[in-house]
Parts: C-alpha cells; structure tokens; sequence
C-alpha cells in the first residue's frame, strides 16, 4: 500500500496538558488516540510512526522529514 493510497492525520484533540489524545484521518474518520497507535502499526496511515518511550509505553510521532509545520503538535484542533 503506497503512502497515496494510506489515509493521513489531519487534524488532533489535545488534553490541558497538550497530550495529544485523538486524531482526525483525511478521510474524516475520528479515532481514539488507541485506535489512531493500532492502525499507524498497521500501516493504515500515511507520515507517522510508532516508537517505544523512555517509559516504555508505545507513542504516535510522525516521520522525521525535517518540516517541522507538519509535526502532529502542529496540526489543528478538531471538535
């Protein structure tokens, strides 16, 4: 499946702390930052990766490609 062919992140939620904790897919769907981890390990979606944290909880970060305007931090809020 080609990145073209894979849904990306468009749009995020973020708690009082600024952790994010849901995502908004290009083609409107709305996940749970669960659902959002499962399907990035699956694949499913385009620009982000999975890594393991210092406190060895898996965590959602997109590709390193040096433009930081399209870090998931960046992302508009969705509602």
């Amino acid at each position: 499946m080609g990145n073209a062919d894979r849904e990306q992140f468009v749009a995020v939620q973020k708690n009082d702390d600024g952790d994010l904790t849901a995502f908004q897919t290009s083609s409107g769907r709305e996940l749970s930052y669960e659902q959002a981890l499962e399907e990035v390990k699956a694949g499913a979606i385009a620009g982000v990766n999975v890594f393991k944290g210092k406190d060895g909880e898996m965590y959602i970060r997109g590709d390193a490609d040096g433009d930081p305007s399209n870090n998931l931090d960046q992302l508009p809020n969705f509602k």
